[in-house]
């Protein structure tokens, strides 16, 4: 394990002209030293990116795990924040039942199963229907409550292409200047539907949904449940605009808050083979479906956890 730098580390810096820094991201040190010193007791891992993604080998997620294997995946879910099983040749049903081991599922409103489980969706894209996910995003923050994390099982994947990369937005928050970091310390976002489900949607249907689904205002920066750690939670897909700002300043802030997710040095990206599981905490990471396999067929089931509303816990 390296050790981690002394004080009196090297600093980024901005490009002149540009929002653009760049240097090397010291805060990620001691993130990363300490997940390279984990041991774990019922499986083996391999450690991905710096501060992000894990491979975990030694699981049969189509068993019945003991409860002492499924606390332990939790623990490497909030220490990994993604993790990464290969060959696992899930049924729907067996697909379901361990991700119902950490808690009740969604069913997706505007995303209906096809897979003969209520909580299960499947996303087929062929040449007809291509991939549309390329961008990052947290999952159904639309939502008052959106999801604690997700269960996403690869049922077909195309030779080349498709990857989907994760990024940590711990590691997002930490890199943002001290300035910015108080700027948005009490900010909240508004989060809608319309800008991407509801664009598909005829008037109606668009308005009967906003019923059902109003937008919702969450902390710009949310304290997470578990590990009480700070993160950023604001994505393109989603937010319509930031609270008490004019729309040019919302616009400005939240472009420069969601280019936190396109750092490399944050991120983890997985390449996909058949009956590969990605599990991911939805809170920790945001993620993006590489849509570079057209025409070719990519088939994902995804059966996702219900999580609690975002908040900002104050000393």
């Amino acid at each position: 394990m390296s050790a981690t730098p002394p004080a009196g580390r090297p600093a980024a810096f901005r490009l002149p002209g540009y929002s653009v820094s760049v240097g090397p991201f010291t805060h990620l040190a001691e993130e990363r030293d300490r997940l390279a010193g984990l041991a774990w007791r019922h499986f083996d891992v391999k450690q991905l990116g710096s501060t992000i993604g894990a491979e975990i080998s030694g699981v049969d997620l189509r068993t019945d795990l003991p409860d002492e294997i499924v606390a332990e995946l939790r623990a490497a879910l909030d220490d990994y924040k993604v993790i990464f099983f290969r060959d696992q040749a899930m049924t729907p049903q067996e697909h379901v039942a361990f991700a119902r081991r950490f808690g009740d599922l969604e069913v997706h409103p505007f995303l209906p199963s096809n897979t003969g489980e209520p909580e299960l969706v499947r996303f087929e894209k062929t040449a007809e229907m291509s991939g549309y996910e390329n961008s990052w995003h947290h999952d159904v923050t639309w939502r008052a409550n959106p999801s604690m994390g997700a269960v996403l099982h690869a049922v077909a994947v195309p030779e080349h292409g498709g990857d989907t990369l994760f990024s940590d937005m711990y590691a997002a928050y930490d890199g943002l200047d001290a300035e910015t970091r108080r700027a948005i310390d009490a900010m909240s976002a508004v989060h809608d539907f319309t800008q991407t489900f509801g664009t598909s949607m005829s008037a109606e249907d668009r308005r009967q949904a906003q019923e059902k689904y109003p937008p919702a205002s969450h902390p710009v920066v949310c304290t997470h449940p578990s590990t009480k750690k700070l993160y950023l939670y604001v994505n393109r897909p989603f937010v319509s605009h930031i609270e008490g700002l004019d729309r040019g300043a919302s616009l400005e802030l939240l472009d420069r808050l969601c280019r936190q997710a396109d750092a490399p040095e944050n991120q983890c990206r997985f390449s996909w083979t058949r009956d590969a599981v990605a599990f991911w905490d939805n809170r920790a990471v945001q993620h993006y479906a590489s849509s570079d396999y057209w025409p070719f067929t990519r088939t994902m089931e995804r059966a996702s956890i219900v999580g609690t509303r975002p908040a900002r816990e104050r000393p």
